[in-house]
């Protein structure tokens, strides 16, 4: 265990806060949060770790069981599981990156069956690490976060960073939720693990991802990048919350007159489901399960059946409506743009991980659930830790810098115009969930959300700071109108359709865009395209 003077050291606080001095702050207690705590406390880092929720039990990886994309080290099976990604990922992922994550992820997951996690064994002993159940792994996590010296913070919400005179990030303040005042973290390097944003479409686990880290990141001057890639859909009852979609593999798929729709049970099954629910209402029954399967479907995945017994459906033979429920950027490969091998931004003392992070490099444009995002999360989180730690270390014991709020929206007084925080988020809603607007999506349908989403940006920027009430809803309000504006100015400078992003205006692969495109910015957001990996590789060869 690491020892105790690796915990943040309390100083002087101003009236109604708590303050405290790190080396690395974490913001985000999740599967990449956790991993970066510890990985900075074993480098020998005083570590604050603050959560929004309580830490172990809150984001989407705590409610549900996850993928694991764990490959044992044969290069045979390492090839085939890079490969058989590329194409769905519209080739632009880096095998390089691709290659660290599988190697890291090895590790991390054989340290988890060190620490202790329960992982099953086939009929032939052998220990099966490829998926996790995520109650038991985020408990295990904060179990181990807390043994590594760290300060967790738990119903800590960050509200902004804190930047010194070179507009280097320098730590960050909140809220304390349950202790009804303020945290200031005074740090030498900050690591951004908030996770995407779901854009509160009621996704399980999902209500705490709104893109906080974004907009906090962004008021630093951080870049973003692939949030194109952001929009998932995925299946889940109408009346529940539960995007678990592999089960429905067994499912027949009909209209309200109980005829088929067409292509909804193929490979593209989405897009036809997502047309279908376009015209009117659509249904499903698990009815190509046989007894078997329905066994061992309710032992692998007992949270899915949850919404049904609640409300008394048998999935198998009775049918129930469905819906198609927006995941974002926390089922796409979106985020801020990371620099070098540390998971280091282009903001200097800015880290970021997990789904807070682009995953453009290991999933190209495409990912999903759990799987290449578990990946990333340990991986990810272990390199911001580290690389955290190092660029602390390197600051070593300077003078006390001269620390400002960067901040803006919702924190600032501007105006007699005040803030509602509800009404935004309908607003943002009413533009990232339509799947004409978002799943289908076409330039001239963009411009029009665009220009909605442009003037209530301007709205909201001249209006006065929000109380203290409402501070946090508005500030993730607000997160939410800037992630919409990133994905759909992104979405707009690629003009074709590649991976999860599809233009009906340009159907087609452009082999000219394998480029990634880049964006940022807040009150003028902007657009640029950086070459592909192997672009870059060539080109430092010659």
């Amino acid at each position: 265990m690491t020892s105790q003077r690796h915990r943040a050291e309390r100083v002087s606080a101003p009236p109604e806060s708590v303050e405290f001095d790190a080396d690395v702050l974490v913001l985000g207690g999740g599967p990449a949060g956790t991993w970066a705590a510890v990985s900075a406390a074993e480098r020998g880092a005083r570590v604050v770790l603050a959560d929004k929720g309580f830490c172990g039990t809150s984001g989407a990886t705590a409610a549900a069981g996850t993928g694991v994309w764990y490959v044992d080290p044969d290069p045979a099976f390492r090839e085939v599981a890079m490969a058989k990604r590329e194409k769905l990922g519209g080739q632009l992922q880096d095998r390089r990156w691709m290659a660290r994550v599988l190697d890291q992820t090895y590790q991390q997951s054989n340290r988890l069956a060190d620490w202790g996690y329960p992982y099953p064994s086939n009929n032939e002993g052998k220990s099966q690490r490829t998926s996790l159940q995520g109650p038991d792994y985020m408990r295990l996590m904060r179990k181990r976060t807390k043994q590594a010296g760290v300060t967790i913070l738990d119903h800590s919400p960050a509200l902004e960073l804190l930047v010194d005179d070179n507009g280097a990030v320098a730590g960050a303040s909140g809220l304390r939720r349950q202790k009804h005042d303020r945290w200031t973290v005074r740090a030498k390097a900050v690591v951004i693990a908030t996770g995407g944003c779901a854009f509160l479409s009621k996704t399980l686990g999902s209500n705490v991802l709104t893109g906080d880290g974004y907009l906090m990141a962004a008021e630093t001057g951080a870049e973003f990048s692939s949030m194109e890639f952001s929009n998932p859909y995925a299946i889940s009852p109408a009346f529940g919350s539960v995007t678990k979609t592999l089960f429905y593999g067994w499912a027949t798929f009909t209209y309200e007159d109980g005829s088929v729709v067409p292509g909804a049970a193929s490979k593209g099954g989405r897009s036809a489901i997502a047309r279908a629910l376009l015209e009117g209402a659509v249904y499903a029954r698990l009815d190509k399960a046989d007894h078997d399967v329905q066994r061992q479907m309710r032992a692998s995945q007992p949270n899915f059946f949850l919404p049904f017994d609640r409300t008394g459906v048998d999935p198998f033979s009775v049918r129930f409506p469905v819906t198609l429920r927006h995941e974002g950027t926390v089922r796409g490969t979106g985020g801020l743009r990371i620099v070098d091998d540390s998971c280091a931004t282009s903001v200097p003392g800015l880290y970021a991980a997990g789904d807070a992070a682009t995953r453009e490099l290991i999933c190209g444009g495409f990912t999903g659930g759990g799987s290449h995002n578990a990946a990333w999360a340990m991986s990810s989180g272990s390199w911001a830790g580290q690389g955290a730690a190092d660029y602390a270390k390197q600051l070593g014991t300077t003078v006390r810098r001269k620390l400002s709020s960067a901040g803006t929206v919702a924190l600032r007084n501007r105006s007699l115009r005040p803030f509602e925080p509800a009404a935004l988020a309908r607003a943002v809603q009413d533009e990232v969930f339509p799947y004409e607007l978002n799943y289908f999506r076409d330039g001239a349908r963009l411009d029009g959300a665009l220009a909605r989403l442009d003037a209530a940006w301007i709205g909201v920027s001249d209006a006065d700071a929000a109380n203290g009430a409402d501070v946090l809803r508005a500030r993730e309000s607000a997160a939410m109108l800037a992630t919409a504006r990133w994905m759909y100015r992104s979405a707009l400078a690629r003009q074709e359709t590649r991976g999860m992003h599809r233009r009906d205006d340009f159907p087609d692969q452009d082999i000219q865009q394998r480029h990634y495109v880049t964006t940022g910015g807040l009150n003028d957001v902007w657009t640029s395209v950086r070459p592909h990996a192997e672009a870059v590789y060539a080109e430092a060869a010659e």
